[in-house]
């Protein structure tokens, strides 16, 4: 069972709860690829989607989750909300508290606006991404799919590629690999590498070369130019060159290294189509993982609501 009602990050989540995590989400994968995709295990339950960010892959996968174990689940977009009349974010978490939910899945631009609200509500909240901070749910999907492939993740090397500084996925599966014991190598150009990232546990490499390195798994992150001011690199095309991951770069992982990626994809930018494309692409079964890990979540919190609260 988990220690807290909420999931928030990967940085204060213990290597055994996130063991129990992933166990979990194996379960829910198996289930997924039964034909009967529907449980009452939620029954009587509900999930808010709560997104002030745009999002495909996350929110669909939080609203498919609660309505496979059975839950009632309601999607709100801050676009149409009473955000846009200049509701706070700790008074719509209040209103949406007050009609007895007991999820919310949430996405902001702000770092810590997920522990602000989880502060000030009794749902359970589930940080789906928030500013440059973590994305704790797309680590875990990536874990498990890694861990699905080679059947463990202790010892295993992990080269991280691409937006560094920006990402909120690469920190959260920094944390995460970290404490179940795997190496996490990082390469991007300096002016997209967080200074100091060496003393959460990253090695940098100075190279592309350098980084897939009999590397077991090769993640490539994509560019965000939404969250950036311009002049971290000349171009698009530049980068690829420079920074890209291809298949003649592939050569220097493990043989049997698998390429992942977040999504979504700058085809072309961060890979190569015919690496995204390719045998050893695992980037659609990311997608299916993260399905089953956010059942899982929901499952787990369940747990520890019906124990705790």
């Amino acid at each position: 069972m988990l220690s807290k009602k909420d999931l928030l990050g990967l940085y204060d989540t213990g290597a055994e709860e996130i063991t129990e995590i992933l166990d979990t989400a194996d379960e829910m994968r198996a289930f997924l690829d039964g034909k009967e995709k529907k449980s009452d295990l939620l029954k009587g339950k509900t999930l808010i989607t709560l997104f002030y960010e745009n999002s495909t892959r996350t929110r669909t996968s939080f609203e498919l989750a609660g309505k496979y174990l059975g839950a009632n689940e309601v999607n709100i977009s801050a676009s149409s909300s009473s955000v846009q009349k200049g509701e706070t974010l700790i008074d719509t978490g209040m209103t949406l508290d007050s009609l007895k939910i007991d999820f919310i899945a949430i996405r902001h631009p702000m770092a810590g606006a997920p522990k602000l609200l989880a502060e000030h509500v009794k749902a359970s909240v589930l940080n789906g991404g928030d500013g440059m901070n973590e994305h704790p749910t797309q680590a875990l999907l990536d874990m498990l799919a890694i861990r699905r492939k080679f059947g463990k993740i202790k010892g295993l090397k992990v080269a991280i590629l691409g937006d560094i500084k920006h990402s909120r996925v690469a920190k959260s599966n920094l944390f995460g690999l970290g404490k179940l014991g795997a190496e996490v190598c990082m390469y991007s150009p300096e002016t997209l590498m967080p200074k100091a990232i060496e003393r959460l546990g990253a090695k940098v490499a100075k190279s592309r070369e350098e980084a897939l390195d009999g590397a077991d798994a090769v993640m490539g992150l994509r560019i965000q130019l939404e969250r950036q001011n311009g002049g971290l690199f000349p171009s698009l095309s530049e980068y690829s060159k420079f920074y890209g991951v291809n298949d003649g770069l592939l050569k220097y992982a493990k043989k049997d290294a698998i390429v992942l990626h977040p999504g979504p994809v700058n085809r072309g930018v961060e890979l190569t189509p015919s690496l995204i494309d390719g045998e050893k692409s695992e980037i659609l079964e990311q997608v299916t993982c993260g399905l089953a890990v956010r059942m899982a979540l929901l499952k787990l919190l369940a747990e520890y609501r019906e124990a705790h609260l």
